[in-house]
Formats: structure tokens, sequence, C-alpha cells
């Protein structure tokens, strides 16, 4: 199947309120049909405090209505460079962790085995870990938007939850911490050793503080060092954000980037090797307006405009 398959419902034939409710409007496919696959895991049973992030999936296509087909700033469309489809949702449990784990590690080992790179929407942060484990055969960098850092030990005494996938990630070799960066972290922490891990492991951390300080062109081009050219994964929490943008979250920081500053990040890593990308933590019941998971979408898009552009 060529390009011209896999394009957006036009909303002058079809209107945005009509039509089946996919990402971007976008047919339904499965991975071995396309080149990025635009995925959902509603799953959120890594949350520890307020829940709702399993929902996302489902709001984020709805509010993905919104969006239209070519970037205002490139002139370009991503659906004339690759093949993207909506390849549906990961099937995990929500009453059994562990399994719920193994199925979306297994769901994206055979994305991986398809060809396609996945573009992935949460669901809590811990689907990260097994989106990893899934499309991994060697370690790979990383560039991180998050309020926390995620690489505490546990919570609880579980090890595995939305505070841990990155330690996790690391210990099993799926990432190379001298190639991670992680960006707009802040907030009060449990106790003063909580980035000790990552800053023993050499992951380089840029508090939001620092992230204003500089700019979002100097902080990025950064980023872009720490990478090189070697393949990255890109993983957006939307508590990046401040709540006065995204309020729809779990655990909310104040003093978050602002949705501009969140684009023009996302927009600079162009050109990169990048291997799949995830936007994660969006809890529609937490935000009725909607605003949050319209942000998401639109967040959304921007991954993919830039992972489109390295084409199949």
């Amino acid at each position: 199947m060529s390009i011209a398959d896999f394009q957006p419902l036009d909303s002058g034939s079809v209107p945005r309120f009509a039509g089946p409710a996919t990402f971007m409007r976008l047919p339904m496919a499965h991975p071995s049909e396309v080149d990025i696959a635009v995925i959902g895991i509603p799953f959120d049973g890594g949350t520890t405090n307020r829940t709702g992030a399993r929902h996302g999936p489902r709001e984020i296509r709805n509010q993905s209505s919104l969006v239209r087909r070519v970037h205002h700033v490139t002139g370009r469309s991503p659906f004339d460079n690759a093949r993207v489809g909506d390849c549906g949702d990961v099937a995990a449990s929500p009453l059994d962790l562990p399994g719920a784990l193994d199925t979306i590690t297994a769901f994206f080992t055979s994305v991986r085995e398809a060809g396609a790179r996945p573009l992935s929407v949460g669901g809590d942060h811990l689907v990260t870990l097994p989106i990893l484990r899934g499309i991994i055969t060697e370690p790979v960098g990383l560039i991180h938007f998050d309020a926390h850092s995620d690489t505490y030990d546990n919570f609880f005494g579980n090890r595995y939850n939305h505070g841990t996938p990155f330690r996790r990630a690391v210990e099993e070799g799926l990432l190379d911490p001298r190639r991670m960066v992680q960006i707009g972290l802040r907030g009060a922490i449990s106790e003063a050793g909580n980035y000790d891990f990552a800053r023993e492991a050499g992951i380089r951390i840029i508090f939001i503080e620092e992230f204003v300080a500089r700019g979002v062109e100097d902080v990025m081009a950064e980023a872009r060092s720490i990478v090189g050219d070697a393949p990255t994964y890109v993983s957006f929490d939307i508590d990046a954000l401040d709540p006065s943008f995204a309020p729809g979250t779990g655990t909310p920081e104040i003093g978050g980037m602002t949705t501009r500053e969140a684009q023009a990040a996302i927009r600079s890593l162009a050109g990169l090797d990048i291997i799949g990308a995830d936007l994660v933590e969006v809890s529609p019941p937490l935000d009725p307006s909607g605003v949050t998971a319209m942000t998401g979408a639109t967040l959304l898009f921007e991954l993919l405009c830039v992972m489109a552009e390295r084409g199949a």
C-alpha cells in the first residue's frame, strides 16, 4: 500500500465530529502496513496517586480530530513523507501489572518485527519500559521531557511504577545513560538522594530553571549533541508542561514549560535518528475541558512531524 492510502480524512468531506475516532483521523492499520504506527496504551496500573491516564488514548484520539495535515511552520505534511496509521490499542490487563508489562512488551516486539517505528500514547509513564523492551535490540539514547526523573528505585516496595521506568531501563541495558538527557525537571522531592542514581549513571539532568535561563534553542542543541546521530528514543510526559497549560495529569508540578516552548523543543529534534516516541500521563478525568488531551494531540502531531522527516 502507498502513502496515498494512509491519509487523514478530509474535513471538507467528512466533518471533524463525524467518522471513526482514530488518531489524527488516520485509517486503521496493521504495523506491517505502515512506517510509523500510532498506538494507544490505555494502562495506568503503575500510577502512585491520581489515576485516569488509562483514558488518555481514547480522549487524545477524540481531540486529535482538530489536527490538520500540514505543519504551519515547515509547510509540509508528515503524511506525505511516511505511511502512518492508527494501529489500535494494546489490550493490557488493568488488574495484573506484571502481566500487563509482558503484554505490552509482546505487542511492541511484533511492531519491531513488522518494521514500523512506534509513536505511542499512554497511559502512565511505566508503559515506556515495556515499549523499550519490545523495540530495543541494543542500548539507545533518550531525550526525556518531564517534571520528574522517573529513576527512583521503588514505591511501597514495588520496583515497577511510573516513577521507576528509566532506572529499570538503564539496569536492563535498554538505554545508554551517557546518551540520556532529562529536560524540565522540577518540584520538591521526597529525599535529597532522589537524583543520585541518575547523576551517578551519567544522565544529564536539566532542571526547568536552567531550561528557562538558557532558552530552548541552546538547551536543545546540547540535547542533540548528547544523543548524537545514533538511534534515540523520545519520551514526553505531559507534566513537563506547567499545569496551567495541562491540568489533566496525575502528578502536576507548577513552574513548568509553556506549550510554545514544548513545541519549539520537539521541532528542534528534526533530523535525529528517532526509533520511537511516546506521549504519556494525560488523564482526561482530571480535565473535563479537554484542553490537556488537545494539547497532547497537538504535541503528538509535532512528534510525528519530526519522525516522518526521515520517511520510511
